[in-house]
């Protein structure tokens, strides 16, 4: 499993903010760290992916990923990623930053939370057009040979093409107050879950802090991910584990008791139950890729 830790700092394009952004036209790496980033990796920062022509499919936390001319695809910082040979006729935008450079924008963005559990983002034809002039004026921004290239308009062009990713990716749900009113405590749930993660608060504890129902909070978080809450924070802790695997060298009692848990036999038996595949043979698979 590669590292990505410091890398975009390496490659990126601003003296003070950590973002690159490229295109098809000037994808040009060095051989180094082009190799580390074709290899399963951690992604130690954010990445977009706006495919304008063809088409392109990833894996991001062993999970497939197919991106169509139009769409975006994201991957989080700490999600495994997996990158594809590059295709000749794609004609895409890249862009990657790290949370430093997120923190300076002004507004939080609740797609980078995931409520909706897809990576792919969609546009109308006129967000579409939006968000490609922002690209190139990115793109043409950050190439230039001009020493001082301006931090502030920099950071006010991402912040409108993450404005547009955040509208675009809700699109969908935001058409009835109801509705907006359940994706936000959804919203609310998972950051709970992602703050506490491994002290794995119960689920009546959450539902008091969120200030809603367990029959309520029931109906949310299974409206949006399928599941219950505990099957939710169940899988989530599962995830972890196999990321952690894949990155860190660690036995199966130390594993377990930095996810939150007393009793490694239960973990063990878990994440069988989720995976299908007992630690040690979930290694075993790793080793041999």
């Amino acid at each position: 499993m590669q590292e990505t830790k410091g890398l975009l700092n390496d490659i990126k394009l601003h003296e003070k903010l950590t973002i690159r952004v490229s295109s098809n036209a000037d994808a040009n790496l060095p051989k180094e760290t082009l190799d580390k980033l074709l290899k399963t990796h951690r992604k130690a920062f954010y990445f977009f992916l706006f495919m304008m022509k063809g088409n392109s499919t990833h894996k991001v936390d062993l999970n497939e990923q197919t991106v169509l001319e139009g769409q975006i695809l994201f991957v989080l910082p700490n999600q495994i990623h997996t990158l594809p040979q590059r295709k000749d006729g794609d004609e895409y935008f890249k862009i990657s930053f790290d949370e430093n450079c997120l923190a300076l924008l002004p507004q939080q963005f609740s797609f980078l939370i995931n409520p909706l559990n897809t990576q792919i983002i969609e546009f109308d034809n006129a967000s579409k057009q939006r968000v490609k002039s922002l690209f190139e004026n990115l793109n043409q921004l950050l190439h230039s040979d001009n020493e001082q290239k301006n931090a502030t308009i920099i950071l006010a062009h991402l912040n409108s093409l993450m404005t547009e990713f955040d509208i675009s990716y809700f699109k969908s749900v935001t058409k009835e107050n109801a509705q907006s009113t359940k994706i936000q405590k959804y919203i609310e749930f998972k950051i709970a879950v992602e703050t506490h993660l491994t002290e794995q608060h119960s689920i009546n504890t959450i539902a008091d802090n969120l200030s809603v129902t367990t029959n309520n909070l029931y109906n949310i978080v299974k409206e949006f991910s399928g599941v219950s809450p505990k099957e939710f924070i169940t899988n989530r802790l599962m995830l972890e584990a196999q990321r952690k695997l894949h990155y860190e060298k660690t036995s199966i009692k130390e594993l377990a008791y930095k996810l939150g848990f007393n009793d490694p036999d239960y973990f063990s038996r878990l994440f069988k139950k989720s995976t299908g595949k007992s630690v040690s043979s979930y290694l075993a698979d790793i080793q041999d890729l």
